[in-house]
């Protein structure tokens, strides 16, 4: 047993060393910025495709819901961070009417960039107000 103990020090040390230069230097993943996930990540035109139309009334397509449970993680989880109602007393249907609207103007944003800019014009997210 005592004749693998320099190894195992060896080793240990090796993979100390291994995590110390890893945290010292910044992986190209961390550089890239913040790593999104789930449907925010989609384009508008993929939005636009399952939203319903200007009017109409919600139709409870299983894509369309997606989207709208992700607005929902969103704004919950902006609510609990600054303790305020980012927005501002609308419900999630008229939110997703609005992004799609911003969508129709925009149509290179994808879903989160477009929710984001609604909430910029609310005020309720840091950013310029637009209206």
């Amino acid at each position: 047993m005592g004749r693998h103990a320099p190894r195992n020090r060896a080793t240990a040390t090796v993979l100390a060393l291994g995590l110390l230069t890893s945290l010292a230097i910044p992986s190209h993943r961390a550089m890239a910025g913040p790593i999104l996930w789930g449907y925010g990540i989609k384009g508008c035109p993929d939005y636009l495709r399952v939203a319903p139309a200007a009017g109409a009334e919600t139709v409870a397509n299983e894509e369309y819901l997606r989207y709208r449970e992700w607005l929902a993680g969103l704004v919950t989880g902006l609510n609990l961070a600054t303790g305020l109602d980012v927005l501002k007393g609308a419900e999630l249907e008229a939110a997703l009417s609005r992004i799609r609207a911003r969508c129709e103007e925009h149509p290179e944003d994808d879903f989160f960039n477009a929710s984001l800019a609604l909430l910029k014009s609310l005020g309720t997210v840091a950013g310029e107000k637009r209206e």
